[in-house]
C-alpha cells in the first residue's frame, strides 16, 4: 500500500515539474504564456488566497491609473531585508505580478511612460526602491521577469515609520499633497511620483 501511494506522489510531482518547466522554456523562447496561467488561476476563488487579490485607482490629471495586485500579509514576520531579501526582484505583492494600467502618457519620477499595461515590479533596499515597468503580461510572480521587457526603471528613496506598522501590502494612487504611487507595507513607505502633462 505505501508503495502506492509513494508511486502516486512521486506522478503527481513528475507533472507539476514538467508543467513548470514546460513554462519556463516556452517564456525564454519568447512564448505569451499569459493565458495558461489566466486558465490555471480561473477556477480558483482569489478571495479565499492567503494573500487577496486588491485594486488601487485614481486619477492625476486626467490619467486614469488602475494598479491590481495581491495583498500578502506581515503575519509577525520582518519584511524587507527578510521575506522580501533586498537587491531582488520582487512582484511588488504576492501570487501574479502586480499589474499597472495607464490611460495616457505620464512622467514617473521625471521620466516619460507612455500609455499601456504592464507589470510592476520593485528591487527594495534599505534606503531606495528601484521601480520597473516591465511589457510581458501575465506572469506569475518574478520566477520569469525579463529585464530586455523592461520599459522604464527608476529610483526613488524609502521611508520607515517607527509607530506605523501595516500587516497587509498597501498601494495606494495619491493625488495630494503630491500625485502618484505609494507603497506601503510593515514598517516601509515607498512613493513614485507621477504626474501627467
Amino acid at each position: 500500500m505505501g508503495k502506492k501511494i509513494l508511486k502516486v506522489v512521486v506522478g503527481i510531482i513528475g507533472v507539476i515539474v514538467l508543467l513548470f518547466g514546460s513554462l519556463f522554456v516556452m517564456v525564454k523562447a519568447g512564448v505569451d504564456v499569459s493565458s495558461v496561467i489566466k486558465m490555471m488561476n480561473s477556477s480558483q476563488d482569489k478571495a479565499k488566497r492567503p494573500s487577496p487579490p486588491a485594486t488601487a485607482s485614481g486619477s492625476i490629471n486626467g490619467a486614469n491609473i488602475t494598479v491590481e495586485y495581491s495583498q500578502p500579509a506581515k503575519n509577525g514576520r520582518e519584511v524587507f531585508g527578510k521575506l522580501i531579501p533586498y537587491g531582488e526582484v520582487w512582484r511588488t505583492g504576492a501570487n501574479e505580478a502586480t499589474e499597472i494600467t495607464v490611460s495616457k502618457d505620464v512622467m514617473v519620477a521625471g521620466q516619460p511612460l507612455k500609455a499601456g499595461r504592464y507589470q510592476l515590479f520593485t528591487i527594495p533596499t534599505a534606503d531606495k526602491w528601484t521601480i520597473i515597468f516591465n511589457s510581458k503580461l501575465g506572469q506569475w510572480g518574478a520566477f520569469f521577469y525579463d529585464p530586455k521587457s523592461d520599459v522604464l526603471k527608476v529610483e526613488v528613496p524609502s521611508s520607515a515609520s517607527n509607530d506605523t506598522v501595516l500587516e497587509r501590502l498597501i498601494l495606494q494612487v495619491e493625488t495630494a499633497p503630491m500625485s502618484g504611487l505609494s507603497i506601503m507595507w510593515d514598517k516601509t513607505k515607498v512613493f513614485v511620483p507621477i504626474t501627467a502633462p
